[in-house]
């Protein structure tokens, strides 16, 4: 009995205690524990700015920002107090189910409860990677990229963790996941990549707020920004001379310790931009972090000169703001000087190669090209120039039909998604002259994976691009005098952005923001159909199912 009525006082009074918690940073305070490099109970010392984001309680919440500022960390914390004290189940989603929720479960998750006695008490199942089970409340870890992943999960709480990287007609599915709950809220977050691209869209349409603290020598509101806040002591960043660099207010030019940030960050407050906005917005850099040094800052600015995969990793991650390197994009320059005296709608000459690409949506955007072979050799499209004779839409599959026939077309590649079967279905009439595109997996570089049913193969989705946008920049595409603004804007709206892959290798990808780019992968796709005409490629058997 003494131990039956020890253990109901022990039960009355943690559930006392946690009826006195009611924000989401008490939680962490009282119940998260961490490792390296401040172990120990969770603490706001060396992230205040943490603090306001912990207890937001708007619905809507984004967070763009540089890497390692301590952003997942407050998904974390919001997830765990929403299942601890609210019982409510949260959908965290990253990129890709493999291996970004694998490496999320045992690189932040598992650790949590480690640390935690309360966190490893509250999970009762941890076992499965994408599902953790606490009591009637559940955490699921999905990836962005299946579409049946995101489905038929009720919950409360989403988190969009590096919404840059994923699949983005796929997250508006998962946002409504909350849509019969009574409580609910979403938070994205993530380093920025481009203009009105993923969390950068969110961003602009937010509160836009950024953290300001008083400076500990003439006491104004100052924030820190690049350059104005970042003394670099040498150009080079090999030199020891560099480690002198350091940062200093904005407004009375004097030096900020690195050492006293918790001191005078402590008074930080988060100030919006536009305070009357549904969602809020947050934004902070690396020249507020207690654990980069201001030197190692200067040493990726030196080194952003030299390549274009640390100059788009410095804005990014560093600075957390968006940027295009010179020469990502196609520009209103390089469209001008292509243009020539044919005129939208010519035909094409007897005896050369016609090439049809299509990309598929409400609309068939379509680009008819004509071809110059200049040489011999085993890859035709670097070998050639390219003439475009036309560029429109149309709303029919059947219409393509007849640009194949009024054209004399050699060969057609078209998008295989999202109208397959209509896809399918016109390359089965034009069996031998057309084939369904896949951008995927199973082919590298320009080379292109030829599937078993005979109408449809698989390309790299960057390198091709590389190659068809890359004729604006050396001169090999000659483009209509009268070439209209759609197409222009098109063609401009594709950009692309440089990353380093988990080994630290350089590798690009294409995004376009929230614009249109469909005659950008109409051009693409007649690029592909070049290849296909002369059959300048070695086959390679992949299966996909139609």
């Amino acid at each position: 009995m003494h131990k039956l009525a020890q253990a109901l006082r022990e039960r009355v009074s943690g559930g006392l205690k946690r009826k006195s918690i009611t924000t989401c940073s008490q939680w962490a305070e009282k119940y998260r524990v961490m490792g390296k490099p401040y172990p120990g109970a969770w603490s706001f010392l060396h992230h205040p700015w943490l603090k306001e984001m912990h207890d937001c309680t708007s619905e809507s919440m984004c967070g763009q920002k540089s890497a390692q500022m301590g952003f997942t960390e407050v998904a974390l914390n919001r997830s765990f107090y929403t299942i601890d004290i609210h019982g409510e189940s949260v959908l965290y989603i990253l990129p890709a189910s493999t291996p970004d929720a694998s490496d999320f479960s045992t690189s932040r998750f598992d650790p949590a409860l480690e640390l935690s006695n309360h966190l490893s008490k509250l999970f009762s199942d941890v076992k499965n990677i994408g599902h953790k089970r606490a009591g009637s409340a559940n955490f699921f870890i999905r990836g962005s990229r299946s579409r049946s992943q995101l489905k038929s999960l009720p919950v409360s709480t989403i988190i969009e963790d590096e919404l840059d990287e994923m699949v983005q007609e796929n997250v508006a599915l998962a946002q409504e996941r909350t849509s019969g709950q009574v409580n609910k809220s979403i938070f994205k977050l993530s380093t920025p990549t481009i203009d009105n691209y993923g969390i950068n869209a969110e961003y602009r349409q937010s509160t836009q707020e950024h953290f300001f603290f008083k400076c500990p020598s003439c006491s104004r509101s100052v924030e820190l920004t690049f350059p104005d806040c970042l003394v670099i002591t040498s150009d080079d960043f090999t030199s020891t001379d560099i480690y002198g660099s350091h940062i200093i207010c904005p407004a009375c030019k004097n030096i900020l310790q690195h050492e006293a940030k918790p001191s005078f960050l402590k008074s930080g407050i988060w100030v919006p931009t536009h305070a009357n906005r549904i969602s809020r917005g947050f934004h902070i850099n690396q020249l507020y972090s207690c654990t980069v040094k201001p030197y190692e800052i200067a040493i990726s600015w030196r080194k952003a000169q030299l390549n274009p995969t640390d100059e788009q990793e410095f804005y990014n991650s560093k600075l957390g703001l968006t940027h295009i390197v010179e020469g990502a994009r196609v520009t209103d320059a390089n469209i001008d000087k292509a243009k020539r005296d044919h005129r939208n709608g010519t035909k094409g000459r007897p005896g050369k190669i016609l090439t049809l690409g299509v990309d598929v949506g409400k609309w068939l955007h379509y680009e008819i090209d004509e071809w110059i072979i200049e040489g011999n050799g085993p890859d035709v499209n670097l070998l050639s120039t390219c003439k475009t004779l036309k560029h429109g839409k149309c709303l029919n599959f059947e219409d393509l039909d007849g640009l194949m026939q009024d054209y004399g077309i050699n060969f057609c590649c078209i998008d295989a998604n999202p109208e397959r079967r209509k896809a399918l279905e016109f390359c089965q009439r034009n069996l031998g002259r057309a084939r369904m595109v896949f951008y995927g997996n199973g082919a590298k570089g320009t080379s292109i994976g030829v599937h078993n049913d005979e109408v449809s193969i698989t390309v790299d989705r960057t390198s091709w691009l590389d190659l068809a946008l890359g004729r604006f920049k050396n001169g090999k595409i000659l483009l209509p005098f009268d070439v209209d603004n759609e197409y222009r804007q098109h063609l401009k709206s594709l950009v692309r952005i440089y990353e380093k892959d988990s080994d630290g290798n350089p590798v690009g990808r294409y995004v376009c923001g929230n614009e249109d780019d469909h005659y950008a992968h109409a051009r693409n796709y007649s690029e592909i159909a070049l290849s296909m005409s002369l059959d300048s490629f070695q086959n390679q058997d992949i299966s996909v199912p139609l």
